[in-house]
């Protein structure tokens, strides 16, 4: 009998630029050979292949063209869809170091159509424990997978698990924290807009194995089309009787709710977590108790972040050692990053642990932008740090990351080019940090504005030598007595700076210089006789009036007037206006 297939089409992974031409002559003839009942074609908003010009996936087959033009169309459609024929001159090389476990329907399914979902082994996890498992064994093949939390804390899931179902209490819950906040990161958003059902499903499993009856999603108001999504499996789900009372006719109740945050980034922290969905103010409170032990109500809950739920109907279904296999030895499994920054190809990857930063940039991100020298990568997002190149080649895992300084985190990954200033760096990030500060504790508030204060001080030039011994000072303080993680770990990215690169905090306070040209105080701006063309541009469009002379005599720049804006810089045409 004929099969059916999915034609799925990406953007053309060369230039981003759209697939519609390809996608149209696809559309035509399949209409031509009236195959429209048999075929369908999608045109995905990512494989995670680049590089590779236009690439068509054919499913079920899993049967990937790279470099596709429009000559190639009849050839596919002839040979692969209706003889199911491989054409071994356009199939897709993989090169790239990838492992889709959390990723593993995003881009390839319907997010709204759950039948989709349930053909690729949907909710077969489910069905699986609640037939053959006790949540005990539940308990025992998370313990074998050895799966920590990807939230960024890499706590062990099992025992997290483990603490909540020890509990004598009847009521208990479970929450998936969707508060991602980190600047540069998309992970959770990502997982819940493009495979909802994923994270129920490793929710109502989660709720079987500690004896939960209800739970809560907490996603960021930010995310409309991730909410609504989530909405939408949670209605699908409860028709197909997955969720609700007597779930695939057991006598297991579970069902879920969601709440909304209000882009609070202290929100991501357990305790703010809770109280926010308690309707209280999203303060941190001290720990323990913890809250699978005294939670949500004063009931013992499990708070799970998306990615790590994700990975949860896996793990069940293939086994805890299958996912043990993967990565290394106390770092299990897969993460998912945000690769971002001055990288060729920004995108959501998802790798094995033990892949070092060097492959990531540039096997799978294609090196760095307009191919300049990287200078950092920065993980974690402002609890994390930077890692210079020389360290590139360590491997990715929970343990090496806080040997250099920085932290897994939620997944966020920046590159940073020669042009990126590290004290602008630190900057921007303590910044964020103090904007996101609950403010309950007095390390967190009054620490983190001290030394924010201390770094504008030093990217305008005034700073001094001591300047240095007080940040790191004001670090290990916070480090040590802030209440929760947002204040603990908010020097992260002052301190690793300074590991790595105290020289350029050093030329800013000893040469009053800006070597990246990134701390606009400490710009001088020139006139350069021999290149100016006397057209006046720089001179009507300052707007302090410092630039002085005429057509005549030629111009200069009043340095006292100056409040070195760059506007002469940026109208100049013949580049006579230097920095």
């Amino acid at each position: 009998m004929w099969e059916y297939r999915k034609l799925i089409l990406v953007k053309d992974t060369n230039t981003g630029k759209e697939t519609s031409g390809i996608a149209d002559k696809f559309m035509f003839g399949i209409r031509e050979r009236a195959l429209e009942e048999k075929v369908e074609v999608i045109r995905a908003a990512s494989l995670e292949i680049y590089n590779q010009g236009v690439v068509v996936k054919i499913l079920p087959d899993n049967i990937t063209y790279a470099n596709v033009t429009k000559d190639d169309i009849d050839l596919i459609i002839h040979r692969t869809i209706e003889k199911g024929e491989k054409i071994e001159a356009l199939l897709y090389q993989k090169t790239e170091k990838q492992c889709r476990v959390v990723l593993r329907n995003c881009g390839v399914i319907d997010p709204e159509n759950i039948e989709d979902y349930l053909a690729r082994d949907g909710y077969a996890a489910l069905a699986k424990i609640l037939s053959d498992y006790s949540p005990e064994d539940v308990i025992e093949q998370m313990k074998e997978s050895g799966l920590r939390g990807r939230g960024g804390g890499g706590f062990p899931t099992w025992m997290k698990w483990n603490f909540a179902k020890a509990q004598k209490e009847v009521v208990k819950y479970i929450i998936c924290n969707a508060d991602e906040g980190d600047p540069g990161a998309y992970m959770d958003r990502s997982i819940l807009e493009g495979d909802p059902h994923s994270v129920l499903e490793g929710m109502i499993i989660a709720g079987y194995a500690v004896g939960a009856q209800k739970g809560y999603l907490y996603i960021r108001a930010e995310y409309p089309l991730a909410i609504e999504r989530v909405m939408l499996a949670l209605q699908q789900a409860r028709d197909k009787g997955l969720l609700g009372k007597n779930i695939l006719g057991t006598d297991f109740t579970f069902d879920l709710d969601v709440r909304l945050g209000a882009g609070a980034f202290v929100c991501g922290e357990e305790t703010a977590l809770i109280a926010s969905i308690e309707g209280k103010r999203g303060c941190p409170s001290p720990r323990p108790p913890y809250p699978s032990v005294n939670g949500l109500w004063g009931k013992p809950t499990v708070i799970n972040n998306v990615e790590t739920l994700a990975n949860i109907a896996p793990i069940l279904l293939k086994g805890g050692k299958w996912f043990a296999s993967i990565g290394t030895e106390k770092s299990k499994g897969t993460k998912v990053f945000a690769l971002t920054g001055k990288v060729s190809n920004s995108s959501l990857i998802e790798v094995p642990m033990g892949t070092t930063l060097r492959e990531i940039v540039y096997n799978i991100g294609g090196g760095v932008l307009n191919n300049r020298k990287i200078k950092a990568v920065q993980t974690g997002g402002p609890s994390g740090g930077v890692i210079p190149e020389h360290l590139l080649d360590t491997s990715i895992d929970y343990e090496n990351l806080q040997k250099l300084g920085s932290i897994m985190g939620s997944g966020g990954m920046i590159v940073m080019d020669e042009d990126d200033c590290m004290v602008d760096i630190a900057k921007f990030y303590l910044q964020f940090c103090v904007d996101e500060s609950c403010g309950k504790c007095a390390p967190c508030r009054v620490g983190g504005k001290q030394m924010l204060n201390i770094l504008t001080t030093i990217s305008e030039g005034k700073g001094a030598m001591e300047d240095v011994a007080r940040l790191k000072r004001i670090s290990r303080a916070m480090q040590k007595a802030s209440l929760c993680g947002l204040g603990q770990t908010a020097p992260n990215p002052v301190v690793s700076t300074l590991n790595y690169f105290e020289q350029e905090y050093l030329e800013h306070i000893q040469n009053k210089r800006c070597l990246a040209q990134k701390c606009s105080s400490l710009f001088v701006y020139e006139i350069i006789q021999d290149k100016c063309k006397r057209c006046t541009l720089c001179q009507r469009n300052c707007p302090v009036e410092a630039i002085d002379g005429n057509r005549d005599i030629g111009f200069t720049i009043n340095q006292d007037k100056c409040i070195k804006c760059g506007k002469c810089f940026e109208v100049c045409k013949f580049e006579a206006v230097a920095r």
